[in-house]
């Protein structure tokens, strides 16, 4: 499948039916065509559903909403006068967190009367459930904060690290908390002691990071390859140096993708290419070899056998990867 939007896409994600879009008109574009118009105004952020089936979207009209193949938009959420500038949600516990403004607010898929909502003393802008669904990690100015999900009033564990942080990813065991920054670096903590990871040495913001080959590998780009840091033991990459892959001095990877059980890895280009790689085996494979606008928004599929990608100028268009192309 290979398509043209008329709008720039926001996210792209595959849920069980296959991938679905989330474009900057407030529209989400189904793999079979079906458009839903979802928002008045753009959409920001997008996650999978917890159930599996459809996606979740926050808006700039303040709207989290429940989009599917199957049945009508469900607003879920809504943040009056704010954008949804961050979202994630947890199958475990059915939970769904979002940022407005300074805020973080949870809901509940199964229970529509249960909200909470956290203040923070600056912007929130990175939300990130820990593995078993039962923390919220936030980034923000100066640092992350650790909230329990469904406690109504408490104080977050605060991890103090100078400067803006505009993301945030556990690691899929829960042992790590890492943050993207402003500047041209990632931040982490070990959990358990708080110890900070330095890691920097980026050509360029790093605004993706996905986990691969059982959690042992996370890839990022900002680089001219897509760089992979070890999670191996329980000091993780502390103490030990990232690897590239795919290096090309004339593009930089502006997105990556992978399943966290998968050991093949896909990074998006700068110039509009899309490839695969296996780290273990050392091979890489060009999915979209023809050039063109930077890509910024790639998914891979639960099973790693698909890969959907979208450019800043509206193509977008989702690939099989064939057994022996890596």
């Amino acid at each position: 499948m290979q398509t043209t939007f008329d709008a720039q896409v926001t996210a792209v994600l595959f849920d069980r039916s296959g991938a679905v879009f989330a474009l900057g008109d407030g529209s989400v574009r189904f793999e079979d065509g079906r458009r839903i118009d979802v928002h008045d105004g753009a959409i920001l952020c997008a996650v999978l559903h917890p159930s599996g089936d459809g996606i979740v979207t926050g808006g700039d009209d303040g709207k989290v909403v429940h989009v599917s193949r199957t049945e009508a938009p469900v607003t879920l959420a809504t943040s009056k006068g704010q954008w949804i500038d961050a979202i994630d949600a947890s199958a475990e516990t059915g939970l769904i967190a979002f940022s407005s403004g300074r805020t973080l607010s949870v809901v509940d898929i199964k229970d529509a009367a249960f909200r909470r909502d956290f203040q923070h003393e600056r912007t929130v802008s990175g939300v990130a459930f820990d593995p078993k669904g039962r923390r919220i990690a936030t980034s923000t100015y100066g640092g992350a904060a650790l909230w329990f999900a469904r406690i109504a009033e408490q104080k977050p564990t605060f991890l103090k690290w100078a400067g803006s942080h505009l993301s945030a990813t556990f690691s899929p065991d829960g042992a790590f908390l890492i943050t993207g920054m402003q500047d041209n670096q990632l931040h982490g903590w070990r959990l358990k002691d708080q110890r900070n990871l330095r890691m920097g040495g980026y050509a360029a913001k790093v605004k993706s990071v996905s986990f691969l080959s059982g959690g042992q590998l996370m890839a990022t780009s900002g680089a001219q390859g897509a760089v992979l840091w070890p999670f191996i033991g329980s000091n993780g990459p502390m103490g030990r140096e990232a690897t590239e892959i795919g290096y090309d001095q004339e593009s930089l990877v502006t997105m990556v993708a992978s399943t966290p059980k998968a050991g093949l890895l896909a990074a998006g280009l700068s110039d509009g290419r899309v490839w695969v790689a296996d780290p273990a085996r050392q091979g890489l494979n060009f999915l979209k070899a023809d050039r063109g606008a930077s890509v910024v928004a790639l998914a891979m599929s639960p099973d790693a056998r698909r890969v959907a990608w979208a450019d800043e100028d509206g193509e977008a268009g989702v690939v099989l990867i064939e057994p022996d192309a890596i």
